[in-house]
């Protein structure tokens, strides 16, 4: 079976574009790249030419998840792969892949309905070095693991949305399983893998967009402290306080991002250990903030 190696990017959508540079650089310390049509940039994470293509479209909402082969046979190979079980795939013509940046591209859906691409290829710039969007003590970690994990909102059930990413060669389970009062089960969360990564891709949440969250790693740990107090000094609100996940150790927050879903900042953690094993909480804190309501502006304002 060929399998995908990396969650290499993502496309989101958003309402405000200004709004997200401004979030992109001085929050989250991404570098920001002009786009080559208007209501278009891109977001950099290391020397790759991208790693989030934000388009101002209006959804708040995730528009790909875009993962890697190793090279053109691979490329070939999947889609032959994909056609065998019955999957609709879509090869994107020349023009489609160079806006992408990348080689080859092909274009599909999951189960509920969210775009995946695949593609090798991703256009490299060691000749321009990543420059972060504000001071940092580290640089991302991605490498091998790729840019980062995403926690999906699957609307087609676990078997079906299990059964489509093992079909793009990914592999997981479920590593946490705790009680919620009321319910006569217990909520559960899977998780899978394709790399080094403990985890490239998770769901178990509902929700109102197809994205929960979007992890991005950093080499330091002072740059969380350095990203919380950020975070605190512009009150964006928070999401999750800082803690550390059971299943891959890592330490991280939460907070809610100008598209109104998460991102999630880490350090730490361990490889990807392919057993299967579940947890019933984190390791410590990881507390959910109540996020409250906008309130209504009166007459007066």
């Amino acid at each position: 079976m060929v399998q995908v190696t990396e969650l290499g990017y993502i496309g989101i959508g958003v309402k405000s574009l200004t709004e997200w540079k401004r979030f992109a650089a001085e929050i989250l310390a991404l570098e920001v790249v002009e786009g080559e049509t208007p209501g278009r940039c891109y977001l950099r994470a290391d020397n790759w030419h991208h790693r989030i293509i934000v388009d101002e479209d209006g959804t708040d909402d995730l528009n790909t998840l875009g993962f890697r082969v190793a090279g053109g046979e691979e490329f070939r190979d999947m889609r032959r792969q994909l056609e065998g079980a019955g999957v609709k795939v879509e090869i994107a013509p020349y023009e489609a892949a160079s806006q992408r940046h990348v080689l080859e591209l092909m274009k599909l859906a999951d189960p509920s309905g969210v775009p995946v691409e695949i593609f090798h290829g991703p256009h490299s710039q060691p000749n321009k070095p990543f420059h972060p969007g504000r001071r940092m003590h580290g640089r991302f970690l991605t490498g091998d693991g790729g840019m980062g994990h995403a926690m999906l909102t699957q609307t087609a059930g676990w078997e079906k949305t299990y059964a489509f990413y093992r079909l793009l060669g990914m592999r997981g389970g479920v590593d946490y399983r705790f009680a919620i009062p009321g319910l006569p089960k217990p909520a559960e969360a899977m998780f899978m893998s394709c790399n080094s990564r403990d985890h490239t891709l998770a769901w178990g949440f509902p929700g109102a967009k197809r994205i929960n969250h979007l992890m991005l790693q950093y080499q330091e740990f002072d740059d969380i402290g350095l990203t919380y107090e950020i975070v605190e000094a512009n009150q964006v609100p928070l999401g999750i306080l800082p803690g550390r996940h059971a299943n891959d150790g890592m330490y991280s927050f939460y907070f809610v991002n100008p598209s109104g879903w998460l991102n999630e900042v880490g350090w730490g953690g361990r490889d990807a250990n392919f057993q299967s094993e579940y947890h019933d909480r984190d390791t410590y804190g990881h507390q959910p903030v109540k996020m409250e309501a906008p309130k209504p502006k009166t007459a007066a304002e």
